[in-house]
């Protein structure tokens, strides 16, 4: 079973207007000389097209790096509306001794 991930719940959220924009801005041809240019398999764009993966932050910043387009308007493009990042109340605290034996 394909579990959704969070950001495909949003109603705006559309991958492929900013999949479009970067090969048009670009001027490349396909999604395969889009995947060269960011550096990532094939694959990787067809998931994102067909929205089974994602957008995650280092293909973000790396979209980022070869457009110059600011993470804000990367994120808008895509129709990532949301404002706060929050982490899980389990990120970034350390394992309890109970929790190493």
């Amino acid at each position: 079973m394909e579990q959704q991930h969070a950001l495909s719940s949003q109603e705006t959220y559309d991958p492929n207007q900013l999949l479009d924009t970067l090969r048009e801005r670009m001027k490349l041809k396909n999604d395969a000389a889009l995947s060269r240019v960011l550096e990532v398999a094939p694959p990787v764009i067809s998931k994102i097209r067909h929205r089974s993966l994602p957008v995650g932050a280092s293909l973000l910043i790396r979209m980022h790096e070869v457009t110059q387009m600011s993470i804000r308007d990367l994120r808008d493009l895509m129709g990532d509306r949301r404002t706060k990042y929050r982490l899980s109340d389990a990120q970034g605290k350390p394992k309890s001794v109970q929790d190493q034996i």
